[in-house]
């Protein structure tokens, strides 16, 4: 069955993308609105900003991929390509391996398509500590009821793969609560590389729903193109400078293009709107920017069964439970199962040589448990914070406490139970000191003395949170409820990076109801002083692009 290519029929139809890489010379772009970012805060704001009847440039530093370069399912391919710093982006001490998409629909395009709402819990805990507003479950219903209908959000209705089935089997047996996971999709096929882009067009990233869609309306797509810095005056920010990239996007070409728009929207995810936000010496009277930065801190438990997993083929993730997520003491976790193709498995089995060649000959047993640790409510788990090198490039700093050791320890004693309740025959903790487990009571006695300690437990992160947090009180948050800068007025966050804790859900719907909401209410503080001297893509009269930009050489 062909896949129709949505970017081959666009452009031909005149959809305005525009390939950095390719540009010969400096210039100026005029816009009405800029974003930085394409991910699930940028897509979402372009749709809507563009439905306003808002002129909208995207600018996205990674390089657009289309169902076609998905097709083969490489994860070599997929890896080296789509994710940040070839997915090798890490804290700065090693400690955390960072996986963060890359490319046009940002962490959208790869991620699993795990959609939950906001819990209840968290809203609450943010209203009450950092007074942000009209954010109460009732509040966001309908957001996040319209997010779901637009993106085809509803708990997976087809059989578990055995991966997440034997999570769901482990959890009924042990009494714990567990429930389906609700997914992005429409028309899923079932075959379970989303981590590597989908092939098929039906997972509703923002790579196939909201960016198209904006790009009907006149949106200009600029990818291979770098954010690097915004510059101020008296009355806000007065430009962004951007700098082209290479094919290979990263390495600049020497292009400078010079980005003027009435209102920027920043969506470059929890780690790079921070950076970009430093590298611009933003105001920050009370140094808050890339602070309280917050990452679900992941460890896993990998189990063998003497009957096939196939945990390679399915949707990656449809099962998960909160039964540890809010307990009376101590840290919070979330259980849930990753995808297990052969390259992100040999990283599990932590092996090499000849013991990693057995391993893999074992793949089609292996499951595996991942715990994800709901950091950043109080002060034993803070998160942690986002800098930039001399060069400019962002470091994340991510302390492990031993509240988060000590929730870590018990994550993988609640993964290694449910392992053994779902009938394995051995567990092994991903630790560089664990070892097969024979029995639940042996891997009991040898957990409790595994060294938690960095490089020795094997830690991992998808879910970037935090950095610059919403909420009406100015001594902890960069932004106001809606989304908005306290200090600059034409300056809006909508990404991750508004979080002002983790969310203890995976976030990508948290991101797509709250941008929802505030980049309407933006898009209504815009559109009534459009200017009667603009044109109808809402514009300057000048020489403009099949977008509507206007360029002048710089």
């Amino acid at each position: 069955m062909a896949i129709d290519d949505i970017y081959t029929q666009g452009i031909a139809a005149g959809w305005s993308v525009r390939d950095a890489s390719t540009l010969s010379a400096d210039a100026v772009l005029e816009t009405e609105v800029a974003i930085v970012g394409s991910g699930a805060g940028g897509g979402m704001a372009a749709e809507i900003l563009t439905a306003a009847g808002l002129n909208v440039l995207m600018i996205e530093e990674g390089a657009l991929y289309t169902a076609a370069d998905f097709k083969d399912m490489d994860e070599w391919r997929g890896f080296s390509t789509l994710y940040q710093e070839g997915a090798g982006r890490m804290t700065a001490d090693g400690a955390v391996y960072v996986f963060q998409g890359r490319a046009v629909g940002g962490s959208t395009t790869v991620n699993w398509t795990t959609s939950l709402r906001t819990p209840d819990p968290t809203l609450e805990h943010w209203a009450q500590a950092y007074a942000l507003r009209d954010s109460t479950p009732a509040d966001l219903a309908p957001w996040f009821a319209r997010c779901e209908e637009r993106l085809g959000i509803a708990p997976w209705a087809m059989e578990p793969n055995r991966n997440n089935a034997l999570l769901r089997d482990g959890c009924a047996r042990l009494g714990w609560s567990w429930k389906t996971i609700p997914r992005n999709v429409r028309g899923c096929w079932n075959l379970g590389y989303c981590g590597l882009g989908c092939p098929t067009n039906a997972k509703q990233s923002m790579l196939v729903t909201t960016i198209p869609q904006a790009l009907r309306r006149g949106m200009t797509l600029l990818h291979h193109a770098r954010a690097e810095a915004l510059h101020f005056s008296a009355n806000g920010v007065a430009a962004l400078t951007v700098r082209a990239l290479g094919k290979d996007a990263r390495t600049p070409t020497g292009v400078t293009l010079t980005v003027k728009a009435r209102h920027y929207v920043l969506a470059a995810g929890a780690i790079n709107t921070p950076a970009l936000l430093l590298r611009s010496r933003a105001p920050d009277p009370r140094g808050l920017i890339g602070r309280r930065t917050c990452i679900h801190p992941v460890n896993a438990s990998l189990a063998l069964f003497d009957e096939p997993v196939h945990g390679f083929h399915g949707a990656p993730q449809s099962i998960y439970s909160d039964h540890f997520l809010w307990p009376a003491q101590g840290l919070g976790y979330k259980l849930e199962v990753p995808p297990l193709q052969p390259v992100l498995m040999s990283g599990i089995f932590g092996s090499h040589g000849e013991r990693l060649s057995l391993d893999m000959r074992q793949l089609d047993h292996a499951q595996v448990c991942i715990a994800l640790m709901r950091d950043g409510f109080d002060a034993a788990t803070s998160g942690g914070r986002v800098r930039i090198d001399a060069q400019g490039q962002p470091l994340l700093d991510y302390p492990l406490t031993e509240a988060l050791w000590d929730g870590l320890r018990r994550a993988y004693l609640s993964m290694a139970e449910v392992q053994f309740a779902a009938g394995a025959r051995s567990v092994r903790p991903v630790h560089l000191d664990g070892h097969d487990y024979r029995s639940w009571d042996e891997a009991r006695r040898a957990i409790a003395f595994l060294p938690m300690r960095a490089q020795r437990a094997t830690l991992y992160t998808a879910h970037l949170m935090g950095g610059c947090p919403m909420g009406e009180d100015k001594t902890r948050c960069v932004i106001d409820s809606r989304g908005r800068h306290h200090e600059i007025e034409n300056l809006s966050i909508f990404d991750g990076s508004m979080f002002p804790t983790s969310i203890g859900a995976n976030p990508q719907l948290s991101i797509y109801a709250f941008v929802a909401r505030n980049a309407t209410a933006l898009a209504d503080s815009l559109t009534p002083r459009r200017s009667a001297s603009t044109d109808t893509a809402g514009v300057s009269a000048a020489r403009h692009d099949a977008g509507g930009h206007r360029h002048a050489e710089a």
